[in-house]
């Protein structure tokens, strides 16, 4: 049988049965009790339902009830309905077996690379995951058993002093130019190893100068995280023009008009995203490890190394 108490924004309802637990707080007890029934009903007679269910539709119900949930709710949103709209989408769950999960990997790789195959992979053993344990619909993922790409090789690109100078003979020094500001940006990245999103979001309410900090109230982990300005970056800010957000881009300008500046001054295979590793192997002469990690808002210390790309001849220079 199922519970019901009572809350300050409602009624939660519990269901307990075959091992499957759920709970969810609705805002009366008559809608409580009638998502209990219906949770109860798909928990005993999940095979059923599984029976019945299109791949799709679970991609669409997951996106519905758990992706909606999650800060990057949107790349997950897009992923479950391309995942939907293959013709692996068609297939019932009762009839799916990893044979048709290694077809999918296999033509995926002709279209995107190893890496992202890799991580939508890992989205849809998450949805195999939920069905599972919380909705009863799967007794075991058919992902189990299929081969992931291999962990793609961490990039080692960092910008070299000739092609900074054509970089920025390409952004040109006008401030007042969105052009001139992507490239301005990046520099700024490359000085406090922020990430774009962090950058287009800043607003001067929470930018110290005095202080030298800026505060980002949600970053990619979740969490709110200071970062600590160099002399040169609170330069790179009080020389920008009046504006809020402060670089005055959002994450779609930035991306276009960075390409544009990288493409005009001919620099090949260089990202926005590798400021951040040039930032890092910078600031880790000036930092130590546990300070760094704090400083860029890694939690796990071995992701360091994923960023820090020192040269083997610069090293040999330090140790004289």
């Amino acid at each position: 049988m199922a519970t019901f108490r009572k809350t300050k924004t409602g009624w939660r309802a519990e269901v307990s049965r075959k091992g499957v637990r759920d709970s969810k707080v609705l805002p009366s007890k008559r809608e409580a009790q009638d998502w209990a029934n219906r949770r109860e009903y798909e928990i005993l007679n999940g095979d059923k339902i599984a029976a019945r269910m299109k791949l799709r539709e679970l991609f669409d119900k997951y996106a519905r009830e758990v992706s909606v949930k999650k800060r990057g709710w949107r790349w997950e949103d897009v992923r479950l309905k391309r995942f939907g709209q293959d013709r692996i989408g068609e297939i019932a769950l009762c009839d799916l077996k990893p044979a048709h999960f290694a077809d999918w990997r296999d033509r995926r790789l002709q279209e995107v690379a190893p890496g992202s195959v890799r991580r939508e992979m890992v989205l849809m053993s998450s949805v195999f995951s939920v069905a599972r344990r919380e909705w009863g619909l799967v007794a075991e993922s058919p992902m189990a058993d299929v081969r992931k790409p291999s962990e793609p090789a961490g990039r080692d690109r960092l910008p070299t002093e000739a092609e900074l100078t054509r970089l920025r003979l390409s952004a040109g020094d006008d401030l007042t130019t969105a052009t001139t500001r992507a490239f301005h940006a990046f520099e700024f990245a490359g000085e406090t190893a922020m990430r774009a999103g962090e950058i287009v979001g800043m607003t001067w309410d929470r930018v110290s100068l005095e202080r030298r900090v800026v505060t980002l109230p949600m970053t990619k982990n979740g969490t709110a995280r200071e970062v600590p300005l160099s002399s040169v970056a609170v330069k790179m800010l009080e020389a920008l023009p009046e504006q809020d957000p402060v670089f005055g881009l959002t994450s779609r300008q930035l991306d276009v008009l960075w390409r544009k500046v990288r493409d005009r001054a001919a620099v090949e295979d260089l990202t926005f995203h590798d400021s951040r590793h040039w930032a890092i192997t910078r600031l880790a002469k000036k930092l130590d490890v546990m300070d760094l990690a704090r400083m860029v808002g890694h939690r796990n210390l071995s992701q360091l190394l994923t960023y820090y790309n020192e040269r083997a001849d610069d090293l040999a220079l330090r140790l004289g």
